[in-house]
């Protein structure tokens, strides 16, 4: 008898803690389709009383905000693809290659990760002055092109490939450009899908070093463009949960999607020695 009550317990628990997490999405989708300042009337309402996609329409017009998701699409997507190349050519060579100082260079990669970001982003900015780099998006994608818990998560899920394959790949004459490609590649597959997860959602969402490195207002991403709107448009509460809706809207499909191969990714990318 206990049993069944702590299970119907656990469920309410559940759908509470739920719905508490979901209100505050649900208000913004609600609060984007509401009348000029109905957003912030006492009590506020939930629901609008006539939905209107006016805000949405002076987002892409008036204020070109469809060109702020156009660059963050090419940033997030540009930084994916890079990172995931080249990371899962650092893990697997930290992974499976030998040579000298690799434990002492790997390890030195992992105190790097002790240094908080705001004190990197300092140097990291003369660097990329001195390189021409400022204000241009391979100024953006450039020092997110590897992570060091990028290489960490692929070289501990490249320690689970069996050496034997590997080996016997390279006594059937295969390169080492491609046994990554046709063995390594394949089989880190799931650990890659979360680790792209991971970073498109990260670089869709950064606000700090896009709004650092480009100073153009053509090149600003969703984050920083929504940000530049608080000036203009302090007071209109509908027409900034308009431009948050476009930010996280696409992300949050991206995760629904593919929700499955990145939980597979987690449960499989486990320490292996």
């Amino acid at each position: 008898m206990k049993r069944p009550v702590a299970t119907i317990l656990l469920h309410v628990g559940l759908v509470v803690g739920s719905a508490a997490a979901l209100a505050p999405l649900v208000w913004m989708i609600s609060a984007s389709v509401m009348p000029t300042g109905e957003a912030n009337t006492f009590p506020p309402r939930f629901l609008p009383s006539s939905p209107t996609l006016v805000h949405y329409r002076e987002l892409f017009t008036r204020l070109d905000l469809g060109r702020a998701f156009g660059s963050s699409l090419l940033v997030a997507s540009a930084i994916t693809l890079v990172s995931l190349l080249l990371n899962s050519m650092a893990g697997y060579a930290f992974a499976k290659l030998r040579f000298p100082g690799r434990s002492r260079l790997f390890g030195g990669l992992l105190t790097a990760m002790i240094i908080p970001t705001p004190i990197a982003m300092l140097p990291l900015f003369l660097l990329l002055r001195s390189l021409g780099l400022v204000n241009s998006y391979a100024g953006v994608v450039l020092p997110a092109a590897a992570t060091i818990l990028g290489v960490f998560l692929v070289r501990q899920f490249a320690l689970g490939i069996p050496d034997d394959l590997i080996q016997s790949a390279r006594l059937d004459g295969a390169g080492e450009l491609t046994i990554y490609r046709k063995i390594v590649l394949p089989l880190l597959r799931p650990v890659l899908t979360t680790l792209g997860i991971v970073t498109f959602l990260a670089t869709w969402n950064d606000f700090i070093w896009p709004l650092i490195v480009l100073t153009d207002e053509r090149r600003y991403t969703l984050p920083v463009a929504l940000a530049s709107l608080v000036g203009e448009h302090a007071l209109d509460t509908e027409l900034m949960m308009a431009g948050s809706v476009l930010t996280v809207m696409p992300v949050l499909l991206l995760f629904l999607v593919l929700q499955r191969q990145y939980i597979e990714g987690i449960m499989l990318g486990g320490v292996k020695e």
